[in-house]
């Protein structure tokens, strides 16, 4: 099964990246997954499930610990012949 994740963490800082920002995105920039995009307002990255769900976990643990106090974040199973679906 493949997986495609999107998330924002908060507060947000339009001068400067939060810490718990940069950490989700390191997170997600350094995984073994096969797409990552990064923007200044959503992150997405998509992979197969064991990876994305442990992306997911650290995540949330260290982009918690780094000061965030909102994730948002969407989990959409990919499926290349019916499109996407969320989970």
């Amino acid at each position: 099964m493949r997986l495609k994740v999107e998330f924002t963490t908060e507060p947000f800082d339009l001068d400067e990246a939060p810490r718990h920002a940069v950490v989700a995105r390191e997170i997600a920039q350094n995984a073994d997954l096969d797409a990552v995009d990064v923007g200044p307002f959503g992150n997405t990255a998509e992979g197969g499930a064991d990876e994305v769900l442990a992306v997911v976990q650290s995540l949330l643990r260290r982009s918690l610990d780094a000061g965030a106090d909102r994730i948002s974040l969407q989990v959409t199973v990919v499926d290349s012949e019916q499109g996407e679906r969320e989970a």
